[in-house]
């Protein structure tokens, strides 16, 4: 895979990691305060098979930053 190509995967990883390390900060604090605080699911609860593959892709993203790391 060519560098340049590489490198826009892994800052789309990044991005998708951010949103998904926060989206998960904000349900445990939700929980705490007795609320649902999930903010992709309030963007995306009315489209619910977008909102799965948002979630798919943050897991994608985790296992690239995985691979990234031991390679």
């Amino acid at each position: 895979m060519a560098k340049k190509e590489k490198d826009g995967i892994g800052m789309a990883a990044k991005i998708l990691l951010l949103i998904g390390g926060l989206n998960w900060g904000l349900v445990g604090v939700g929980g705490f305060a007795g609320s649902n605080w999930n903010i992709v699911n309030m963007i995306l609860g009315s489209w619910p098979q977008v909102e799965w593959v948002v979630y798919i892709l943050v897991g994608l993203s985790a296992l690239w930053m995985v691979k990234d790391m031991y390679m």
